[in-house]
């Protein structure tokens, strides 16, 4: 993308309403516009990210072996009803009447209607398990939306369903997402730690939060430090082995970790003291086993192997992927501006012009833009006729990882200027060495660009591969 040609409304000034660093940068990024309370569109750039976002979720959820679907996002008052919940949600919920004066909602969750959905199709334990998942808009009238995407009023959730025949299934699946949570997030270059937590409305027994660790967090946390050194890296997993998920989920789950809804002063002052923590948190996720809670009352059953008639197991599992773009920002900024992780960049490198106008300038930033582009990445090329320190101040309130300065006295001794947003380290190389530096960087996030690249470009130089 020329940044000559894109939307991208950057402000100068922080607006007055933006109380933290997350509001504060989506709203100076021309990322998001404020167009109610708790209510936002989301702009190009911020759009960008979304979408970066969800299609991680995505692949993460149908690796686990679960189902993507749509849900619409009004539901039926009944389906509540039937449940039991209508009366008991609360103001929260947005009730609706349409011109039939049936009784509508905008869902906040759809446990009902997922229910539905199962009971009406599936008769038969040979049809289990089953997990069944969309990603949709929700909407929660919070009585004070502040924060930006943090706590909006609508917001953009990945929710699945699992359906088991027995607990120890059902448990399984508990386990699956907790594992295929974990590395979701370290795709996106967060750590977000699993702690037992309240269900809430939602009910149940089991339940986990994950959380980023970040001062500008809504919950109080307590924690051993030593949770904070494990990872999921990437070892192999094999979602269908009981044994293998259940390990995982006891390896990050064995230490304390907990939220203050939850947390046991006698068991964290069991912690070794120089190990105790307590910090501010920011919920990305939750998962929930809750049984029959929904299937009895809603009448959803499967036929057994002994022919009898039984309750399906259920849980939920919800990542709030609007929410995660607030919290990824408030995990990694400076003074600056943001630092995207390489995972869910919206443009993997800018290009920044020192000289727009300038023949040589010129044709050099275009070859960089077509080689990058002609590897499947996506550079922002600004090529906009403004002043070096506007072009660098811009890239760095936006915080692509990487950016490639080019200027025409880099180019009289053959080099061009590769500089890490995280670090502020830049390094001079040939626009050759630039280009293949950035695909190295980018090979685990996006291996078949790295490829594609890689077989033209052997020995042939900038100037003459395009």
């Amino acid at each position: 993308m020329r940044l000559s040609r894109y939307f991208l409304p950057v402000l100068k000034e922080t607006p007055a309403e933006a109380q933290i660093v997350s509001h504060r940068y989506m709203l100076r990024a021309g990322m998001i516009k404020q167009q109610a309370a708790g209510i936002y569109s989301w702009l190009p750039l911020g759009f960008k990210v979304l979408r970066k976002i969800e299609n991680i979720v995505h692949e993460e959820q149908q690796r686990a072996g679960h189902v993507p679907m749509l849900m619409p996002t009004l539901q039926p008052a009944d389906l509540w009803r039937e449940s039991g919940r209508y009366d008991d949600y609360g103001e929260e919920m947005l009730r609706i009447r349409d011109r039939h004066e049936r009784d509508m909602l905008y869902g906040p969750t759809n446990e009902e209607m997922i229910t539905d959905i199962f009971r009406s199709n599936v008769s038969s334990y040979k049809d289990l398990p089953l997990t069944l998942y969309h990603i949709q808009w929700k909407f929660r009238d919070e009585i004070r939306p502040r924060f930006g995407v943090m706590r909006g009023r609508e917001f953009y959730m990945k929710d699945g369903y699992n359906f088991d025949l027995t607990k120890e299934d059902a448990l399984h699946a508990y386990n699956r997402h907790l594992v295929s949570y974990l590395r979701t997030y370290e795709r996106m270059g967060l750590q977000a730690i699993p702690m037992r937590a309240d269900s809430g409305p939602i009910g149940g027994d089991d339940t986990h939060e994950f959380l980023v660790l970040a001062e500008t967090g809504e919950s109080e946390v307590f924690y051993d430090s030593a949770v904070t050194d494990i990872r999921l890296g990437e070892r192999e997993i094999d979602y269908d082995s009981h044994d293998q998920c259940r390990a995982i989920m006891e390896e990050f789950t064995a230490l304390y970790a907990r939220t203050d809804e939850t947390h046991d002063e006698a068991a964290f002052n069991a912690i070794p003291e120089d190990r105790r923590r307590s910090a501010r948190g920011i919920e990305v996720g939750q998962i929930f086993y809750f049984g029959t809670k929904y299937s009895e009352p809603m009448g959803a059953t499967v036929q057994g192997p002994d022919g009898q008639k039984v309750p399906v197991h259920m849980g939920s599992h919800g990542i709030g992927v609007s929410r995660l773009l607030g919290a990824i920002i408030e995990a990694s900024h400076d003074d600056k501006g943001i630092i995207w992780p390489e995972g869910v960049t919206p443009f993997h490198v800018g290009i920044v012009n020192l000289r727009q106008g300038d023949e040589d300038t010129d044709a050099a930033c275009e070859k960089l833009y077509k080689a990058l582009s002609a590897a499947g990445l996506e550079p922002l090329y600004d090529d906009r006729e403004d002043r070096a320190g506007a072009k660098f101040a811009t890239m760095d309130l936006i915080g692509l990882p990487w950016r490639i300065t080019v200027g025409p006295r880099g180019l009289k001794n053959g080099v061009v200027e590769l500089t890490s947003r995280r670090s502020g380290e830049s390094e001079e190389l040939s626009p050759e060495a630039a280009i293949r530096k950035v695909l190295e960087i980018y090979a685990p996030h996006h291996a078949p660009a790295a490829i594609a690249l890689e077989e033209p470009m052997k020995g042939r130089s900038f100037h003459t591969w395009l």
